[in-house]
């Protein structure tokens, strides 16, 4: 019989607060993931700036109501979520670990495996930033490199290559109260990058090499996968929101006006300009009561695209530096608000230089009609993350409840055994 449980996630972005509930069913011989959303919800967002928070009272507020419209359409309470951790002020690193094998016949053991990626995250940082994930890269026993897994494997010497991603302390701090005082206790941070891959990445995609750019509404997050692993990792501080500030600027009218033009920009079938009658937008039909009309080309051509230019030429710019831009034929996948914004792709496209895709989230049943979309990547990331996370962990602590024989006939029935556990 299949287990069930309720995993939640919560993002707390610059343009909205979202929430999402989940049921999921593990599969007892499989112990493959059935994800069904119970409960969604998305608010404007308040008290957040560029994916940092500014007020926390407002935020507090927000993220109340956003969780409580969650909690009454899955007709359950939330007491614990996942949580995505986003922020100019993330940044990561490559790092080393090399340790000794423990047992005297050579045989690496998960402890092995522990000690060797605590040794790759012992690495001199700021007092002021934390560590939020050491990922591991790959594996090297006894200089032979490329190994995935090394339980079980024979050697005397264990390496790992890692990737880590910090953030500054004080964001987490502030994040965490916050979250206290909504009454929400904290799972884990996942880093939004990390979680919108979750949703939207195909596995030959990593393995062959991609990148991952989530346009939100204050930041850009980039996660670049390089032979099925994470290799950077970063966050820009601009994002679809700039470009509603310009449309503002440029139109001299409101940002509330601004948002409903960009959002009409976006509808499908409003890049046709087959006559000039066409690529006149209706104002008065949007509410936007500072003008009549307005041109599409003039818009699109004049405001948008140089704004959305200048977001992907410093993604560029980013994989350069980490000399990545060659090592990603698959090209890039872009998610979140902001690639829904017309000529998103095709600026994309021209800047990268890169084979693009727009990612929607995919892995998930149930209420879904409201959320497979880009901008619901990073929350329903962060369900998959997290269910797949509460799997392993139980696993790991049955194994350690469990010391048993692990070598010879004895070992492989036990073995056999442990997996058909539920």
């Amino acid at each position: 019989m299949s287990k069930s449980r309720l995993v939640a996630a919560i993002e707390l972005g610059s343009s909205k607060i979202s929430t999402l509930i989940a049921q999921v069913q593990t599969d007892p011989i499989s112990f493959e993931n059935t994800i069904n959303i119970v409960g969604v919800s998305s608010i404007d967002s308040k008290g957040i700036k560029k994916g940092q928070i500014v007020n926390i009272e407002e935020v507090v507020e927000a993220t109340i109501s956003s969780v409580e419209a969650a909690e009454r359409m899955a007709g359950y309470n939330l007491d614990s979520a996942f949580i995505a951790l986003g922020g100019a002020h993330v940044t990561s690193q490559n790092t080393h670990g090399v340790v000794a094998v423990s047992d005297p016949d050579g045989e690496i053991s998960p402890e092995d495996v522990d000690r060797v990626i605590e040794a790759a995250s012992a690495v001199s940082l700021p007092a002021s930033r934390e560590v939020v994930h050491v990922l591991p890269r790959e594996f090297v026993v006894d200089g032979e490199a490329g190994v995935r897994y090394p339980v079980g494997m024979s050697g005397v010497r264990l390496e790992v290559e890692t990737h880590l991603i910090s953030a500054s302390g004080a964001a987490i701090k502030n994040l965490e109260k916050a979250l206290n005082e909504v009454g929400v206790k904290i799972e884990d941070l996942v880093f939004s990058g990390v979680a919108a891959a979750e949703s939207t990445l195909t596995k030959t995609e990593k393995e062959l090499g991609c990148v991952l750019v989530d346009v939100g509404g204050g930041t850009t997050s980039i996660a670049a996968f390089v032979e099925g692993s994470l290799a950077y990792s970063g966050v820009i501080p601009i994002g679809a929101r700039n470009v509603t500030n310009d449309l503002a600027i440029g139109l001299r009218v409101s940002l509330e006006s601004a948002e409903k033009i960009k959002l009409a920009l976006s509808e499908p079938g409003s890049k046709k300009k087959s006559d000039e009658d066409n690529d006149q937008m209706d104002l008065e039909r949007l509410n936007v009561p500072e003008l009549k009309k307005v041109s599409k080309k003039t818009l699109t051509g004049g405001i948008v695209r140089p704004r959305l230019n200048e977001i992907f030429t410093m993604v560029k710019l980013e994989l350069d530096k980490a000399g990545l831009s060659t090592r990603v034929p698959s090209g890039v996948v872009i998610t979140g608000g902001g690639a829904e914004t017309v000529e998103a792709y095709e600026s994309a496209k021209r800047m990268l230089a890169l084979p693009v895709r727009i990612g929607k989230p995919k892995g998930v049943g149930g209420l879904i009609d409201d959320v497979i979309n880009p901008s619901f990547a990073v929350p329903i990331g962060l369900i998959i993350y997290g269910s797949s996370q509460e799997e392993s962990e139980s696993l790991t602590r049955l194994s350690k409840k469990i010391k048993l024989p692990t070598k010879g006939v004895a070992g492989k029935f036990i073995s056999t055994i442990r997996d058909l556990l539920p």
